[in-house]
């Protein structure tokens, strides 16, 4: 199955009941709705962002099914499906296909790096018991996998259409998306890099920060990508910019989770260890919030 992935896919969360104790099926579609009504181009759901950490294998092959039923065939499922061994990431890659997800977005082993023999070995594995198209998550500080723009483009060869760069790396982005990108398509993934990953090309970008800007973060991409309108992009993206800076100056998880409760959506909190944001850091994000012109409660 080929997919055309493109635009801003939202990191999505995963809200839970009050007591955590598991998916919040009501709370998930009333988010997931307003995703779409948002105008967002996509769903990546459990991946950092939505905790996958901390959820069990059936839990995460749920969270699979809910999005594909939610999101009705209106925009396209990427469901999150890495694991630290290779059969729950094929198992759980088998299910998603099953379940009508689009595509899969891998993040590798993140307690011991793999090498890229072993990467290749685990993708085409993937991608064989799947015959979906692969996002590679590409967030070297949390797997320890530190790939050249090369070796990166060279995963093509084993499944991997796509990357989401959550590296940082400015430069080794630019050559994949400028360079590679015959071989793969480059997604940003870094918040407070989104204007220029746009400005520079690349096709679309997996963002958290759209869970609770999604108008925002629709409009930022209309205005560069769609309109090549960078004047009108910069514009938008100085009121973004400061919610991203908050964002990656905290859990991110936690801060993201936050602000959609200030935007009036309950989300559950979050699974221990973790949790909200306190009071302080709450009422700076809702100051961020209300100066970008955001509606909160």
């Amino acid at each position: 199955m080929s997919s055309n992935l493109h635009g801003i896919m939202v990191a999505l969360i995963t809200p839970f009941t009050d007591d955590k104790s598991k998916i919040d099926e009501s709370r998930l579609k009333t988010h997931i709705d307003h995703m779409v009504n948002s105008g967002i181009h996509g769903l990546v759901p459990g991946g950092s962002t939505g905790e996958f950490t901390a959820m069990s294998t059936a839990e995460r092959k749920q969270l699979t099914e809910l999005c594909v039923k939610y999101a009705a065939g209106r925009v396209p499922v990427v469901a999150s499906t890495g694991s630290t061994s290779t059969a729950e990431a094929v198992d759980l890659a088998s299910h998603a296909a099953k379940a009508g997800a689009a595509a899969l977005m891998v993040v590798p082993p993140f307690y011991d790096p793999v090498n890229l023999e072993q990467l290749k070995e685990l993708m085409s594995e993937i991608h064989a018991a799947s015959k979906l198209d692969i996002v590679y998550y590409n967030i070297p500080s949390a797997t320890g996998v530190t790939l050249t723009p090369t070796e990166l483009a060279s995963l093509s060869e084993v499944g991997v259409k796509y990357f989401k760069d959550t590296s940082g790396n400015a430069p080794d982005f630019t050559e994949l998306v400028f360079g590679l990108s015959d071989k793969i398509t480059a997604f940003n993934g870094w918040d407070t890099l989104t204007f220029y990953g746009l400005a520079a090309g690349c096709k679309g970008g997996v963002w958290g920060a759209a869970n609770l800007i999604p108008e925002l973060a629709v409009e930022l991409w209309d205005a560069i990508s769609v309109k090549g309108d960078i004047a009108l992009g910069r514009k938008i993206w100085t009121k973004c910019w400061p919610i991203c800076k908050f964002l990656e100056s905290h859990n991110y998880a936690s801060a993201v989770k936050t602000g959609v409760e200030l935007r009036g959506q309950s989300t559950g909190g979050l699974r221990k260890p973790f949790a909200l944001l306190n009071p302080e850091l709450t009422a700076e994000l809702k100051k961020l919030m209300q100066d970008a012109g955001v509606k909160t409660i």
